[in-house]
């Protein structure tokens, strides 16, 4: 057991948060391992001390007893034993940025095939479809297990232990005082050979095919988000476990509306006349049509809020609204009549207005 204080060691405060005792623990680690010193006893001693500090503050009850009682109050608890899995099972990268490799645990393979890939999917949808949500049927090429082989990539009897690493897929050597372990070289850590390979999947285990399944899209979905269905991408090698897919959605273009968040917004072609006297508009909405009163005097850019006609949002509760801008639309073509009563408001077009006129407001800028 070290003399020393183990925050002093660390060199972190006895407030230190548990995040600042890893890093300082990892810091000593790697600037003190005996591979990076060799023949260098002091830094194996500052090594192991650094162990030793980390096993006992890093343990929540361990370091109650310590501050309260110092190492007395730790009996056996305490005190350089070894390195254990538990204390470098949060330091794997420590091993890694030293030797590219793994401690090696008691000879035994790492359970479980390499996960398999995640899939993406490009669904394109209608607004309408993306406001209110729907279901569809997508078809999704990916890697599916082999039925013939069972996902084995050999035929009965065609697979033997690996002779090399007696099939569990590492091989273990010595680095230093450590036991480490690195995949077998001769089975690429599978831990076998195949001798007879598969006909139909030449001995990969999987196969291409052309997947059919149903998605949910949620109401209220916008451009470019992701759905996440599990399980659902490429197939898991060597029993590992399947990837995931991610549908992502483009939502077309609406003719009338467009989006904003929860709320809808849209625009209504009105006549001079209109604006001027006043009218009531059919507004056109997602579930049917809606009456707008305009007043008279409203001037064209006007926005108008009709409550609850937007949509919902994903992760949002409650419906936005439907903003309508109102804009006065020119006629390209006139009648003889409307020409004429056109020309007889125009003489009659000395309306006054409250916001001066170009030339006033230049005037007014520059004196």
């Amino acid at each position: 057991m070290s003399d020393r204080d183990y925050y002093e060691i660390l060199g972190v405060d006895r407030s230190a948060a548990d995040s600042a005792i890893k890093s300082a623990y990892r810091k000593a680690a790697l600037k003190n391992h005996p591979d990076k010193n060799p023949g260098d006893g002091q830094a194996e001693e500052r090594f192991k001390e650094a162990a030793e500090a980390y096993t006992v503050l890093s343990d929540p009850e361990k370091r109650r007893l310590y501050d309260q009682f110092g190492k007395r109050g730790l009996g056996n608890a305490a005190g350089f034993q070894g390195f254990n899995q538990d204390i470098f099972g949060d330091f794997s990268d420590i091993l890694g940025d030293l030797f590219g490799a793994s401690i090696f645990g008691g000879g035994r393979r790492r359970r479980g095939g390499a996960a398999g890939h995640d899939l993406r999917f490009d669904l394109e949808i209608d607004f309408e479809e993306a406001v209110r949500g729907m279901e569809t049927k997508i078809k999704v090429p990916r890697s599916e297990r082999c039925e013939e082989c069972g996902g084995q990539g050999a035929q009965p009897e065609g697979i033997e232990t690996c002779n090399e690493c007696g099939g569990q897929g590492q091989v273990a050597f010595r680095q230093g005082f450590f036991t480490l372990s690195r995949p077998c070289g001769a089975c690429r850590g599978a831990g076998r050979r195949i001798t007879q390979p598969c006909p139909v999947c030449q001995g990969q285990g999987v196969v291409r095919r052309e997947h059919t399944l149903t998605v949910r899209i949620p109401a209220g979905v916008d451009n470019d988000m992701q759905l996440r269905i599990a399980g659902e991408g490429e197939v898991g090698r060597g029993g590992g476990p399947p990837g995931d897919l991610y549908v992502v959605l483009q939502v077309r273009e609406h003719p009338v509306f467009t989006r904003d968040g929860r709320d809808l917004r849209c625009d209504a072609g009105v006549s001079f006349s209109q604006l001027a006297l006043g009218a009531d508009l059919e507004i056109p909405t997602l579930d049917g049509t809606h009456r707008l009163s305009i007043p008279a005097g409203t001037q064209s850019g006007t926005a108008f809020r009709i409550r609850g006609k937007g949509t919902a949002a994903v992760g949002r509760s409650g419906v936005g609204d439907l903003y309508v801008q109102v804009r006065v639309v020119t006629p390209r073509k006139l009648t003889a009549e409307q020409r004429r009563l056109l020309e007889e408001l125009a003489e009659h077009d000395n309306l006054e207005v409250e916001e001066p006129n170009l030339f006033e407001r230049v005037r007014n800028i520059f004196g």
